[in-house]
Parts: C-alpha cells; sequence; structure tokens
C-alpha cells in the first residue's frame, strides 16, 4: 500500500505525491552539502545563436561531420564532439550555430537539450545538479523525480535510450570531465550526439576535439564590417579606413567579443573615426596584459555615462550572471522603467546580452563571465564600493524576500490573500523556477553578518518550494546558510524551524538516521525555549522517519504527541497532519481500525481548515487503510474523492498513483473489469505527467 506522510501547515496545489510516501506536504532544508551552488537550468531548446555569427567556416566543417548521426562513423559507443578555446572565443556561439544547422537538416528529430554548466564560475554545476536540471527539461518533476542520485542517474539514462530519434545534448561551459561524464547517454543510446564546450582540452573524455582560436585577420574585419552595417547599412567607415579596420582587429587580439565591444562603440559613435578608436584602446593597453579585452573593457567602460556605469557595478554584485529587470532594479535603486533603459544602454554596448526567460518569455540580463569579473575588478578599485555592496545586496534581499514571501502566500489557503504580486499559483511558480538559481545562489550572503536576518529569512520561506518541487540538492545548500546564520545570531526560534526542515528533506533521501538526529536536536530545541508549535512539528516529522525505520512504537508515540501539542496549541491544521501520520503507524502495527479511525479524524479537521492536497493526501491514506481492513467498497469511495482531488488539482501524477490504489482496491473487491478499466486511467494518467515508466507498469497489470 502508498501511504503519505502529511505534513502540517501547506497546500502547494499543483504538487504531486510521491511513490513510496506520498509527498509531506510539510518540506525543509537539508544540512549536508554536497555541491557549491544552485542547480541550473536546463532547457529543451536551444538559445538563438548571436547576429552576426561569422568567421568559422573551417570549424563548422570539422564539426558538422561529427555531429550528423548518419555521418563520420569515430567507433565510439557515444559520439561526443568538445569544442575548446579562450574564455569569449565564441565557442557557444559556434556550438549553438552548428545545433541550428543541424536542425534545419533534421538530424535530431528526438529533440535537443541545453544546460550550462557554469564551469568557470565561483561555484561550477556538478553533475549530479546537471542530472536534476536535464531531468526537469524532460518533463520528469515534482514527485516524479526519483530520491537517490543513483536512480536519478538511472531514469536520465533510460529516458534518453528508450529515445530512439537522435537527440543533440549540449553541454556549454565545463570545465571538468567530472561534470560530463554521468550526463552522457548510456548504452543503447549510441543514436544522439553530445556537444561540449570548454576553455580547456578536455583530452581525458572519449571525445572528437576541436580547438577554437580566434579569428583569422579577414574574418575578424569581417565580423567588424557586419556588425556596423546590421544597425547601418549606409556605414561606410570600413570601406574607407581599411587599414583602421584591420588595425581595429589586431588591437583587440583578433577576439570575436572585443570586437563585438569596439563594433558596439564605433557604432553609438556613428561618425567616429575607426582610427581613432584604435588610439584609445592603445593608450589603454597594458603591454603586460597578455588577452586585449581589457583595454577594449576599459574604452568602452570609460564611455559609459554615469548611471550605465554604476549599473554594470552593481549586476557584477548579482548572486548570479542573469537577473530579471526588477531584480536590477532593486540593485540599482532605481525604477523598472528607469533600469530598463540603462539595460538597453548596457546591451548596446555588449556588457550585457537580453535573453528571453524560458518560460514567460519576459526578458533577462546576462553579463559574460569575462564581462562580470571586469564589473568586479573595476568596483574594487572604487573606494565607495563596499558601503554600495553591501547596500545593494541588502536592497535584493529585501526584493526577493518580499517576492518570495508573496508567492509563498499563493500555496497557503490559510492566509488571507491582499491584491499583490502574483494573480495565482501559476504565475508564482513561474516566477520561482526562473528566479531560482538566484534565490538559492543569494541565500549564501548569510555568512556576511548585516545580511544574515533577511538571507536567513529567505533560506527558510524557499523550503515550501524547493521540497514540493523536490530541488532537494538546493535544499542543502540553503539549509546550511539557514543553520548557522540562525545560530550564530542566537535566533533558536528559527534554528530549531531549520533543523525540522532538514529532517524532512533527509527523510525524503532516505537518509533516516539523520533525519531522526535532526527531528530530535528541533524537538530539545523546541523543549528548551518552552516552544509547543515547534516541539509538536519537530515530533511529526520525528514519528515519520521512525516509521521508516520500523520503530513503530516510538512513532506512535511521537505522534500521539505532536497531536497532544497541536491541538494545545490550538493548530487544527497541524492536529490533523499529525492524527493522518499517526494512522500510518497505526496501520504498520496492524491496528487496522485504529488506523482508520486516525483517518478519519484527521480528514474530518483537514477539511474544516485544511488545504485541498493535504485533504487528497487523507484520503488516499483512508482508502489504503480501508483496503488493508477489507472495507473494499469505503475504500473505493475514499479513494476516488482522492483522485478526483488530483485532478481538481491538475496533479496528474498523483491522480494516477491514488488510481492504482483504487485498481487495487477493485482486485480486492474482485471487479476484474473495473480493475482493469482503472489500471487503464491509472496509465492515463501518467501519461498525462510524462511518467512513461509508471504508465507502462500499470498497463502491464491491466493485462494480468
Amino acid at each position: 500500500m502508498t501511504t503519505a506522510h502529511s505534513g502540517d501547515h501547506t497546500d502547494f496545489g499543483g504538487g504531486t505525491f510521491n511513490d513510496s510516501v506520498i509527498g509531506k506536504v510539510e518540506g525543509g532544508l537539508h544540512q549536508h552539502n554536497h555541491h557549491h551552488g544552485p542547480v541550473p537550468i536546463a532547457t529543451a531548446s536551444l538559445p538563438a545563436p548571436p547576429a552576426g555569427f561569422t568567421g568559422r567556416d573551417g570549424d563548422l566543417e570539422r564539426l558538422l561531420p561529427v555531429l550528423d548521426p548518419a555521418g563520420v562513423d569515430t567507433g565510439l559507443p557515444v559520439v561526443i564532439c568538445a569544442v575548446s578555446g579562450l574564455g569569449g572565443i565564441g565557442k557557444t556561439s559556434l556550438a549553438l550555430y552548428a545545433a541550428q544547422l543541424a536542425d534545419a537538416e533534421g538530424w535530431f528529430p528526438g529533440g535537443t537539450l541545453f544546460v550550462d554548466l557554469r564551469g568557470y564560475d565561483d561555484n561550477p554545476v556538478t553533475a549530479d545538479q546537471a542530472v536534476l536540471a536535464l531531468l526537469d527539461a524532460l518533463g520528469v518533476r515534482g514527485a516524479r523525480l526519483p530520491q537517490t542520485t543513483t536512480t536519478q542517474y538511472a531514469l536520465y539514462r533510460t529516458l534518453l535510450a528508450k529515445e530512439q530519434q537522435p537527440m543533440l545534448l549540449v553541454l556549454d561551459n565545463a570545465s571538468d570531465p567530472a561534470q560530463i561524464t554521468g550526463l552522457l547517454p548510456g548504452a543503447g543510446a549510441g543514436q544522439h550526439r553530445v556537444l561540449v564546450t570548454s576553455r580547456d582540452r578536455l583530452t581525458d573524455l572519449s571525445a572528437r576535439l576541436i580547438d577554437l582560436d580566434t579569428l583569422s585577420p579577414e574574418a575578424a574585419a569581417d565580423l567588424l564590417t557586419l556588425a556596423l552595417r546590421l544597425s547601418d547599412d549606409r556605414d561606410d567607415r570600413p570601406a574607407r579606413e581599411p587599414d583602421a579596420l584591420r588595425e581595429l582587429a589586431v588591437v583587440c587580439g583578433h577576439h570575436p567579443l572585443a570586437l563585438q565591444i569596439a563594433a558596439s562603440m564605433l557604432r553609438k559613435r556613428r561618425y567616429r573615426s575607426i582610427a581613432s578608436l584604435v588610439v584609445d584602446i592603445l593608450d589603454a593597453a597594458d603591454p603586460t596584459d597578455i588577452l586585449a579585452l581589457r583595454p577594449v573593457f576599459d574604452v568602452s567602460y570609460a564611455r559609459l555615462p554615469g548611471p550605465q556605469a554604476r549599473l554594470l557595478r552593481m549586476l557584477a554584485l548579482a548572486p548570479t550572471a542573469e537577473v530579471g529587470t526588477d531584480a536590477a532594479a532593486a540593485l540599482a535603486d532605481v525604477s523598472p522603467d528607469s533600469v530598463f533603459g540603462l539595460l538597453e544602454d548596457l546591451a548596446a554596448a555588449h556588457f550585457v546580452t537580453a535573453v528571453a526567460g524560458a518560460e514567460s518569455g519576459a526578458l533577462r540580463w546576462r553579463l559574460h563571465d569575462l564581462v562580470r569579473a571586469y564589473g568586479v575588478r573595476i568596483g574594487a578599485g572604487d573606494a565607495g564600493l563596499p558601503q554600495d555592496a553591501q547596500a545593494a545586496r541588502g536592497r535584493l534581499l529585501d526584493f526577493y524576500l518580499r517576492w518570495v514571501d508573496a508567492a509563498d502566500d499563493q500555496f497557503r489557503p490559510s492566509r488571507d490573500l491582499a491584491p499583490g504580486l502574483f494573480e495565482g499559483r501559476a504565475e508564482a511558480l513561474e516566477w520561482l523556477d526562473t528566479e531560482r538559481a538566484n534565490l538559492v545562489a543569494a541565500t549564501q550572503w548569510a555568512e556576511d553578518d548585516p545580511h544574515a536576518p533577511t538571507a536567513s529569512s529567505l533560506a527558510l520561506t524557499l523550503w515550501n518550494y524547493l521540497d514540493q518541487r523536490r530541488y532537494f540538492e538546493d535544499l542543502i545548500t540553503v539549509s546550511r546558510v539557514a543553520q548557522r546564520a540562525t545560530k550564530r545570531t542566537g535566533d533558536t526560534a528559527n534554528e530549531a524551524d531549520a533543523w525540522t526542515n532538514l529532517s524532512s528533506a533527509l527523510d525524503e533521501l532516505g537518509r533516516t538516521e539523520e533525519a531522526i538526529d535532526a527531528a530530535t536536536r528541533a524537538r530539545d530545541l523546541c523543549r528548551a525555549t518552552g516552544d509547543t508549535g515547534g516541539e509538536a512539528r519537530a515530533l511529526n516529522h520525528l514519528g515519520g522517519s521512525l516509521v521508516d525505520l520500523g520503530r513503530l512504537d516510538e512513532a506512535i508515540e511521537a505522534h500521539t504527541l505532536a497531536r497532544h501539542l497541536y491541538r494545545g496549541s490550538g493548530y487544527r491544521e497541524g492536529e490533523g497532519s499529525a492524527w493522518d501520520n499517526l494512522g500510518i503507524a497505526l496501520g504498520a502495527v496492524g491496528r487496522s481500525e485504529d488506523a482508520i479511525e486516525a483517518h478519519t479524524g484527521a480528514l474530518h479537521l483537514l477539511q474544516a481548515v485544511g488545504g485541498r492536497r493535504s485533504q487528497g493526501i487523507a484520503w488516499h491514506n483512508l482508502g489504503g487503510a480501508l483496503t488493508a481492513a477489507g472495507r473494499t467498497d469505503e475504500a473505493i469511495e475514499a479513494l476516488g474523492h482522492a483522485v478526483d482531488i488530483c485532478q481538481e488539482l491538475d496533479d496528474w501524477y498523483g491522480a494516477g498513483q491514488s488510481l492504482t490504489e483504487l485498481a487495487r482496491a477493485h482486485e480486492a473487491a474482485e471487479h476484474p473489469d473495473l480493475a482493469r478499466a482503472t489500471w487503464l486511467r491509472s496509465a492515463e494518467a501518467y501519461d498525462h505527467a510524462g511518467a512513461p515508466a509508471e504508465a507502462a507498469k500499470s498497463r502491464l497489470n491491466a493485462d494480468q
């Protein structure tokens, strides 16, 4: 029987049930940190290559035959092509342009996957994080996401192996083969192709290596000419100043990023001579600087008006290289309307790139990592920056906390919603998904004492969203921050809350002993301060972990005490969750009628005060208990309610699970035709949820 441990105060609506534990309604924070930064966002479509791509014909001639699924036989189980070269040299542009050509040829009807591994950031993406992002892009999220890293990789490789049509996997900006090897398609997936970009030559990979150099003198001049004429087809400066054009290409080191920035300076001053720009760059050049980017950056930055220059310095302080317009406004302490124009100016100068959001299409703004490093460097020379930086980070944290709190309100039915930032749950969830990497990274600012209270509040407020979306790797990151910051500042109540959140998340990952230890720490902290509500919450999670270890008498004691404490505090929804969890423990020791009574009591309470999702979980658990007791007619009715609620919430995976239990109830009642029909309904629900493995099992059961 599939059971559900109930949480105590949230209703996430679109959240889904879990295979072995139907999604604890309450989630939390992990203590152990297995990575350094936020989980990336992968996409099932390719970003557009930059306009004006040129000068790489020879590189394309080497790359495209290797990508062609019907092309060169390399003798490798999976064909990998690794493009390497200096930062800003055009590796990603080449990869995206080649992928676009391949798509136009119809080489990859199975689709494309793209993920930025941020290999040269302070916090590179690990393979464990990337596989979560890729599974998300493949439609595997929420409760359908396997709980352990091993099973996540297994599902990822299974999905790739089952896709018979060739797919292209683009792993951008890798710095270490360890980021890549776990993401490669496994045996039986040789039809797919993998395209990797890196500043380093990844010789440890069994891959076709393509080294990307700076452009040839002719191609560099062509890039400058094309960039100018894309803006104004009447711009004849390249034709009038061919020698200065070639010299500009030389002082830019024939480096594509430097050339684009130089072209942007010329576009902005339509009647300025090319020769005068060459002089300015030479005057700014450092003879010890082997890369031409810095003097080009210096000249371009010097021509920025004050507000734009200040914004560039502020953007370099952002938690990640990509921010939304509203977040940029918070950093700069200006209105979103005002900052939009400033960002457009920076984009025109090639200091930032405008990109469409993955879900909404709303513009976001990305700094190349070299530009970001340059922004940090110029800020370091500003005597007033430490104070400006602290104030900017404080504003951004306040902005994020206000928006996350408003999004969290959309998932809590007990709160009265005032007109606010989001029109509903779907919009709130979309914003959270888009900003997730920045939100998780921003919590790290809790290590800085002035920001500790706000950043730790942000970390604690994120647990509902991250738990329900099953981004447990990110929960590990924010939990460490929340626990350290609250302990350091003496905030015992929130420290206990962080320990309880940690317990819930550890239990989800199957780290049950650690979960028990975390819940016990939370319980002891709450007892020491007389926080009965916090103690009840800790005990509720402790009981669930004790059930998982088979320590059933202790679990019954913990849930019974949690229910008593919740009742004394007047928190009825918490009392309902504890009662529902008590029913699971009672059922596990064979006290079927007592379990049914507990689930029924929990359901009545939750119907009065709880959200629809928690009611659906209670109906599901009651149905399972009734089936175990042989009361199949009542079980069928209860599970029908669970299915209805899942469908109401568009939770098709949860519907598939409750339909699975309903099919088993029909089998127990000896209704073979209804059982078969229900198994097929379960398969359809799983299909709708994008869960092919579960759908196949349901169809197999239907045919038995």
